[in-house]
């Protein structure tokens, strides 16, 4: 039974995060603030160091360098991590498939607009996968933004739609600090595994899930 760890958001913090022992290591986007190389290659140091067996990454609208010089970017990262960017992996018997992209949010990396655009992204998420990564959540899943009279569904209808279909083991994302935790929905268990709070502060603790 393949132990997962699950991190994201760390946003440079990432020495400040005591992560504990597992098989598979996955960070779920947001590394850096800016994108810049130097902030990449801390967080590659970083997570290469660590003394997880398997080690898989996807970008996050952070992420800037993952989208503008992709092919740079990955040079960036140790041979030891896997990068994931529409794109499958079969780790310890376990499909895992991640993807970057997420409902326009700003003038941010990997946005596409909602609807269409972002329906064609899903559509490649093989159906036999058992462990799925997004940067950004599913719609009604750990996606709460509270304002000061109402609290705002940020996640994408569209992936929502394709893990109903697909009904993977488990999705792990971030990109939403204050959807932080973990929930059961459908027969798959969803983790938002962001690590920093709203303030930027490394508050949250990695989740470990069992599969």
């Amino acid at each position: 039974m393949p132990r997962i760890v699950c991190l994201s958001d760390t946003h440079n913090c990432h020495e400040q995060i005591v992560v504990p022992d597992g098989d598979i290591l996955i960070h779920a986007g947001d590394a850096t603030i800016r994108g810049t190389i130097d902030e990449i290659i801390f967080f590659n140091d970083w997570f290469a160091g660590l003394p997880h067996r398997h080690k898989i990454f996807v970008a996050g609208n952070h992420d800037w360098l993952f989208e503008t010089n992709n092919r740079y970017a990955r040079s960036l990262l140790d041979a030891s991590i896997h990068y994931l960017q529409d794109s499958s992996v079969e780790i310890e018997n376990l499909k895992i498939y991640g993807s970057p992209w997420q409902p326009r949010f700003y003038d941010w990396a990997f946005n596409l607009t909602r609807g269409a655009e972002l329906a064609e992204k899903w559509k490649m998420i093989p159906d036999d996968t058992d462990v799925l990564i997004t940067h950004g959540p599913p719609f009604r899943i750990l996606d709460e933004v509270p304002h000061q009279y109402w609290i705002e569904n940020t996640g994408c209808e569209e992936l929502r739609k394709r893990i109903e279909a697909v009904r993977p083991k488990l999705h792990i994302f971030g990109h939403i600090h204050c959807g932080y935790g973990a929930a059961e929905q459908f027969d798959v268990s969803f983790v938002n595994a962001s690590n920093c709070d709203e303030s930027y502060n490394p508050a949250n603790a990695p989740i470990v899930v069992d599969l």
